[in-house]
């Protein structure tokens, strides 16, 4: 576990692997609630033949908090400087939500550093839709009531029939996820997070982009409909849309199996061929 200073700012990141040796590296960027520890299930599998990289972003984990607003464009410098910090030239980058958008952009800027794109639950841009959901969060926000934020947050990310089916898990998560809601500075970093996505647009730039791509979805995904993630898959050129059935926007919590074999499978596979 080990910190870089960007402009001021302190990043966090881990590396679970030898970044000196000969295997490829592999880069996972948060969901907006995230944090590196979110992906800890993950790490024996992505790092068994990888170098595997986790970071928090500005205003996730224990990454600064900052107290001005931005856009994704700099999460996309912060992520560059990891690499340029790092000296690493080519990673696979796999990315989830907020993750996903900030990965996408970084593709579109430096699509020399990729080998691999992975996009789990994305979209092209953040529509009028999404950024009233975003508008709703912050509202609550401002009330500092932990459990209001997470009734209008949590139970939206997930598919219906995962929410019921695993409500024991749900209410445990509840009442380790309310004190972290009420903290304000916590709040106040979702808040301007949130508020950085509302510029997202690649659509501009996704006919260009040669890197090879996998787009997963979830067919119940409330946040990024699924109708928005075949128009990006339609858009790319290069790009392999998978949507799993009976799952909602937090795929990697609700298939965490399947989604870690489609983006080994993905990644390890030589032969994936081009879409023209």
């Amino acid at each position: 576990m080990s910190t870089f200073t960007y402009k001021s700012h302190e990043i966090f990141y881990t590396i679970d692997g030898d970044i000196t040796g000969d295997k490829d590296i592999m880069i996972i960027l948060n969901g907006i609630m995230m944090s590196t520890k979110s992906w800890e299930e993950f790490v024996p599998a992505f790092s068994q033949h990888h170098t595997l990289i986790r970071f928090d972003m500005i205003d996730q984990g224990q990454s600064s908090k900052v107290d001005f607003d931005y856009t994704q464009a700099l999460q996309v410098e912060v992520l560059d400087a990891l690499l340029d910090h790092l000296d690493i030239s080519l990673v696979s980058l796999v990315g989830i939500s907020y993750g996903a958008s900030v990965a996408l952009q970084y593709a579109i800027k430096y699509p020399n550093n990729i080998q691999k794109l992975i996009l789990a639950n994305v979209v092209a841009k953040t529509s009028q839709w999404l950024k009233a959901i975003g508008h709703g969060w912050n509202q609550v926000a401002k009330t500092r009531d932990g459990e209001a934020y997470y009734n209008i947050t949590i139970p939206y990310i997930y598919s219906a029939q995962f929410y019921d089916k695993n409500i024991d898990w749900m209410e445990n998560r509840k009442q380790t996820l309310i004190p972290i809601f009420s903290d304000p500075d916590f709040l106040d970093a979702m808040t301007r997070l949130t508020n950085s996505a509302e510029t997202h647009d690649t659509r501009d730039a996704l006919n260009d982009l040669s890197v090879d791509t996998l787009i997963i979805s979830g067919d119940q995904d409330y946040l990024t409909p699924v109708f928005e993630q075949q128009d990006l898959a339609t858009s790319l050129p290069h790009s392999h849309h998978v949507i799993i059935p009976n799952c909602g926007h937090a795929s990697m919590y609700e298939q965490p199996q399947l989604f870690r074999d489609l983006v080994l499978g993905f990644i390890n596979d030589t032969k994936v061929p081009k879409i023209i």
